[in-house]
């Protein structure tokens, strides 16, 4: 399944509420479920943002669907991109 990785930046509910955040990320997990998502890591980042995950979906469509449902709890804003792993990149690049 192809990977993605979400940065993530809290919003000012999601801040205020950060000793919820073990509940949030089960729920996260839960939503993510059930669309075939599977959050494989998340890690609470200093700099920029204030965390990343990493997770596989099977498309895009997927992953549309559930970070739109998990914005809508109001806790995070996101940025998500699709990331290659190594095979993945040796065939696109041998493709030139």
């Amino acid at each position: 399944m192809p990977t993605y990785i979400a940065l993530l930046n809290y919003t000012e509910k999601g801040i205020q509420s950060i000793k919820d955040l073990p509940k949030r990320v089960e729920k996260a997990r839960e939503v993510m479920g059930r669309s075939g998502v599977k959050m494989t890591s998340l890690y609470l980042t200093m700099g920029r943002y204030d965390a990343i995950s990493i997770f596989e979906a099977p498309d895009d469509a997927a992953v549309a669907k559930v970070l739109l449902a998990i914005a809508g709890f109001g806790n995070v804003r996101t940025e998500t991109m699709r990331a290659f792993d190594e095979a993945e990149t040796s065939a696109i690049v041998g493709s030139l």
